[in-house]
């Protein structure tokens, strides 16, 4: 049986990837827009940026993010400006975290779920009076509902399995940025193989039913065709 702390855990895993899943939709989408339909030079530069967690170690993202968060960091000073407590080891110091760290697991599938529309569907609606916004929420939004539903599933499910990243930014408090992979590192290290075996194999049946669930939705292209 899981133990209290664990429970926790496994709670404050999943609040913490739904409130990354929901704010990462409210600020990936329009970025994932914006790079399917712009042809500035910028694009490069957004999407290497939006890509990086990608390639760097969780570790030098975490060390960045928790510099920037301190005290003496940009984002610290404006948060004591408005007089908000410091970011680093509170739950909302890692969720902003988790927000960059999971970004390219959001706008990637969704940027290629816009582009995978093409212009005709578009052009048509413009053509027949459509403003923008209505374009983007009648006829992008729904064409591109595969997309949603998959980069949805697979931040939530990075989000949940982060360690390094939450580590670094939040510590190891119980209740409150004690997160699965954090618990199971602490059931390691006081040689709980047992409690660690018990919420790694949960994690690992998760693991398993997202990476099945995004298989069997996943659009057949010779079906379509």
């Amino acid at each position: 049986m899981l133990t209290p702390s664990d429970l926790q855990a496994l709670w404050l895993t999943a609040r913490l990837a739904a409130v990354v899943t929901f704010v990462l939709l409210l600020v990936g989408t329009p970025i994932a827009w914006w790079l399917a339909r712009t042809r500035s030079w910028w694009k490069g530069l957004v999407g290497a940026v939006v890509a990086l967690p990608l390639v760097l170690p969780p570790s030098v993202l975490g060390f960045y993010m928790l510099l920037a968060m301190g005290p003496s960091g940009p984002v610290g000073q404006f948060t004591q400006a408005l007089g908000v407590s410091s970011l680093p080891f509170t739950f909302w110091g890692l969720a902003l975290a988790s927000v960059f760290y999971s970004m390219p697991f959001m706008v990637q599938p969704l940027q290629t779920a816009f582009e995978a529309i093409g212009n005709q569907p578009l052009e048509a609606a413009a053509t027949l009076g459509a403003s923008p916004f209505d374009t983007f929420f009648r006829v992008a939004s729904p064409l591109a509902a595969p997309g949603f539903l998959t980069a949805s599933i697979l931040t939530f499910a990075h989000t949940v399995g982060e360690f390094g990243v939450v580590l670094m930014i939040g510590g190891n408090l119980p209740g409150l940025t004690r997160v699965a992979s954090v618990q199971i590192y602490d059931h390691v290290e006081a040689f709980e193989y047992v409690a660690a075996h018990r919420l790694a194999a949960v994690m690992l049946i998760f693991s398993f039913v997202v990476l099945l669930a995004l298989n069997i939705w996943r659009p057949n292209p010779r079906k379509e065709s």
